[in-house]
């Protein structure tokens, strides 16, 4: 690499964020461009009740970019001086931009949900469960109604499920009620279930899973969870969630640094690092 004084950083935020492979993948882009003396992309663990100073250091050492996973999707826009109309629709951002000093949000985790489907068929009319109500899963369901798919929302709180029902279209229930999920075409799961130190768990019963399902986990680390092995062991077509942090990260490359990502770079060394 070959960093100056003159290196524009972009990071990922999360808490934790040990597991990211988020600066692998944008790094390996910025070499290969041969940008990686205008950029450089790094990974900080950032708590809840630190938000605030963060933002402050963001603006204070001019941080190009910041990426936004597990807790902060959220709480950060009320950080922020704009909020790109997407973004505002689905009440999340993963993806902050700042232009001298001027912070925008984006959401493209959206994008991260929706590519890897329609790469083999089309979401139009096409059943689809949701499990979680958290900051992904509202960039999923944006994604999914967008496409003209019928979302059924299955959570922990009925009423943070009822709450995104209501806001994107679709029906709502408990994860007592998960057994209506046999009747779907494709299954998302937008919870930590999976993901250390829970990798021996799975949010959905095996014998709920059929043969007819496509069982997409946004988890993807460990690359194969519990609940991807036994949809396979079912019979069900599987995505792994390294697909989800690869097309949303593609779309954040671009706004980070104005150039097309390249793709097959950004692939290889993520599956190189799973």
């Amino acid at each position: 690499m070959n960093i100056s004084a003159k290196t524009k950083i972009c990071m990922v935020i999360g808490d934790p964020i040990e597991h990211s492979l988020s600066p692998q993948m944008h790094n390996a882009g910025y070499q290969a461009l041969g940008i990686d003396e205008k950029f450089v992309y790094v990974a900080c663990e950032v708590r809840v009740n630190n938000l605030a100073d963060f933002i402050k250091g963001v603006r204070a050492m001019g941080i190009r970019g910041i990426s936004c996973t597990i807790p902060h999707k959220v709480e950060i826009i009320k950080f922020l001086d704009e909020i790109d109309e997407t973004a505002q629709i689905i009440g999340a951002v993963n993806t902050v931009v700042n232009e001298e000093g001027r912070l925008k949000g984006y959401n493209t985790d959206w994008l991260g949900a929706v590519i890897p489907i329609e790469e083999s068929i089309s979401l139009k009319n096409k059943k689809v469960a949701l499990i979680g109500a958290g900051g992904v899963a509202r960039a999923i369901a944006y994604g999914v109604v967008k496409k003209n798919a019928l979302l059924t929302i299955f959570n922990r709180s009925i009423k943070n499920a009822k709450t995104l029902a209501r806001e994107f279209g679709g029906k709502a229930f408990t994860s007592n009620e998960l057994g209506r999920i046999k009747d779907m075409d494709i299954i998302f799961n937008a919870t930590p279930v999976g993901m250390h130190p829970d990798e021996d768990k799975s949010p959905i019963p095996k014998e709920l899973i059929t043969k007819r399902h496509i069982v997409f986990d946004v988890i993807y680390k460990p690359y194969e969870t519990k609940l991807l092995r036994e949809a396979k062991e079912q019979g069900a077509q599987v995505i792994h969630g390294v697909e989800m942090l690869f097309h949303q990260g593609i779309a954040q490359f671009k706004l980070y640094t104005g150039n097309e990502a390249p793709k097959e770079v950004m692939k290889s060394i993520l599956l190189e690092h799973l």
